[in-house]
């Protein structure tokens, strides 16, 4: 999960190494990103990082993104019979077509939050199929909300990797 199955923008290579330099850590590539629903452009990126000092990552990382501290959101993830605590940020360079969302966790959960973003990399074949023609519909002819398409997209991934989960965001 350190590399990604499709092939990033010669940008998006470039800012992932710099601020995985910067922060001194490794960055783990999730999500569509690592399947053939990936839409170029149009999806975001999603990235989870591990760190034994998450205040010190998200400093690190307000400094390298020129953003401020209010912008990262706590959020708890009931996975199964555990509690796990993050920060969630949502970063966005339209101008370069790049759009992240970042999850930052201790490096203490890392085995569990792996583990379950790895159940979502290998999908049957007619979910993939029902999410390449959702993200069609929504990234290139725009006949739907976003909250429509998130939901959609949700329930078809959640439908098959089912495990007792809920995530909130705190603030």
């Amino acid at each position: 999960m350190d590399t990604t199955k499709n092939e990033l923008s010669p940008y998006a290579s470039i800012f992932f190494h710099k601020l995985s330099s910067y922060i001194d850590t490794k960055l783990y590539y999730y999500g569509s990103v690592q399947r053939i629903d990936y839409f170029p452009n149009s999806s975001d990126i999603d990235i989870d990082i591990f760190t034994n000092n998450e205040t010190s990552t998200i400093h690190k990382m307000q400094s390298f993104l020129k953003i401020e501290r209010s912008e990262f959101k706590k959020f708890i993830y009931h996975l199964g019979d555990k509690i796990i605590y993050g920060n969630k940020l949502k970063y966005a360079r339209p101008e370069h077509k790049l759009f992240v969302e970042f999850s930052i966790y201790n490096e203490k959960d890392q085995a569990e939050i792996l583990e379950e973003h790895s159940h979502k990399m290998h999908l049957p074949f007619y979910i993939t199929f029902l999410l390449i023609i959702l993200k069609f519909l929504y990234y290139d002819m725009g006949v739907m909300p976003k909250t429509t398409y998130k939901n959609i997209k949700n329930s078809l991934i959640d439908t098959y990797t089912y495990k007792h989960k809920h995530f909130v965001i705190l603030d």
